[in-house]
C-alpha cells in the first residue's frame, strides 16, 4: 500500500472538504445559538427551529463520514455527498420560504446552508486538475 499523505484528493474533494467543514461549523453555531436563545429569547428558539437543527446536525455527522470514504476512493460515497448536498439544498430553500414557520435568523441560516450545498455540488462536479 502506498502512503498518500499530503496527496491532493481527486476531483473537487479539496474544496468539498472545506465546504463540509464550514457546514459543520454553521450547524454547531446554530445549535449553540438555539441553546442560548432557549433561555434568553424562547420565542426565537421554537420547536420547529429545534427540529430543523437536529436534522441538519445529523447530516453534519454523515457528510464528513461520506467525504472521508470518497477521499479513500469510494465512488458510492462521492455520489452520496452529491445526493445529500442536493437534498439539503432543496429542503433548506423550501423551509426558508415557508411563511411563519421559522424565525428570521433561522431563515438566513437555511439560505446559507443552501448556498453551501450549491457550492458543494459545484465542487463535486469539477473535473480533477492534474
Amino acid at each position: 500500500m502506498v502512503n498518500k499523505t499530503g496527496a491532493r484528493p481527486p476531483g473537487g474533494l479539496g474544496a468539498a472538504g472545506a465546504l463540509v467543514t464550514v457546514y459543520v461549523a454553521v450547524v454547531i453555531a446554530t445549535l449553540v445559538a438555539l441553546a442560548l436563545m432557549s433561555f434568553e429569547a424562547p420565542r426565537l428558539a421554537t420547536g420547529d427551529a429545534w427540529g430543523h437543527a437536529v436534522v441538519v446536525a445529523v447530516f453534519a455527522v454523515v457528510l464528513p463520514l461520506r467525504l472521508r470514504s470518497a477521499r479513500a476512493g469510494d465512488a458510492g460515497a462521492a455520489r452520496a455527498l452529491g445526493v445529500i448536498a442536493a437534498v439539503l439544498l432543496a429542503v433548506n430553500l423550501v423551509e426558508a420560504a415557508l411563511p411563519g414557520v421559522f424565525p428570521g435568523w433561522m431563515r438566513i441560516e437555511m439560505v446559507a446552508i443552501a448556498l453551501l450545498m450549491a457550492a458543494l455540488l459545484v465542487a463535486m462536479r469539477r473535473p480533477a486538475r492534474r
